[in-house]
């Protein structure tokens, strides 16, 4: 049963957020690299791309959290059906948002299908109709539409959860906010940073084609 829900896009810190959770007893926890990992839940994925919801007790099955896509896409599902999970909505600056999913993974969003293996390919399907097509309307590319889908997002967010279930969260703050928003201790080590933009591509390449 989830009990730690990302709120946020992708490309706000969601792979730090994802170790940190695990860190501190809240892991497994969901990404959208667990698709990759889980080829086997691509199919709940893709039901939930058709019909906007899923059997999520099935596709959340041995995860005690969730970050990132495509996940967050299905925010109000996922809250709905667990009262008890707190929220925690990564936040980033808009522009710097937006250069970061453009140069990551919206290159990835682009590159040709048939250069995948079969199940990284049926993966970025399901991926894409959830996000690029569904979350930013198939038109990414219109900067101003994206940054507004982005906004309109997180203020729904707010607008929706009361605050002692929310947690509005900047990973630059480290531990401390969010070992007081889930009440465990703060660990004695840095908190960790994943997923430089420049690594992004290598980081999908490898995942991807562990599966050949």
């Amino acid at each position: 049963m989830l009990e730690v829900i990302g709120a946020g896009f992708g490309r706000t810190g969601t792979l730090s957020l994802r170790a940190a959770l695990e860190r501190l007893g809240f892991g497994p926890c969901h990404h959208m690299f667990a698709l990759l990992e889980r080829p086997e839940q691509v199919p709940l994925w893709e039901q939930a791309a058709e019909n906007g919801s899923a059997d999520w007790d099935a596709v959340y099955r041995g995860y005690r959290s969730t970050v990132d896509w495509p996940g967050a896409a299905f925010w109000r599902q996922l809250t709905d059906r667990y009262p008890h999970a707190k929220v925690v909505l990564t936040v980033r600056d808009p522009e710097r948002w937006y250069r970061s999913a453009h140069d990551s993974i919206y290159q990835s969003h682009l590159s040709p299908l048939d250069s995948l293996p079969p199940a990284a390919a049926r993966m970025r399907r399901a991926a894409d109709q959830i996000v690029w097509k569904g979350v930013l309307g198939g038109r990414f590319a219109d900067k101003d539409h994206a940054i507004a889908a982005f906004t309109e997002h997180n203020d729904e967010v707010r607008r929706r959860l009361p605050s002692d279930r929310l947690l509005e969260f900047d990973v630059g703050q480290g531990w401390e906010p969010l070992c007081a928003f889930l009440q465990v201790p703060v660990p004695a080590e840095p908190f960790p940073r994943l997923n430089d933009r420049a690594d992004f591509p290598a980081q999908l390449h490898r995942r991807a084609q562990d599966l050949t």
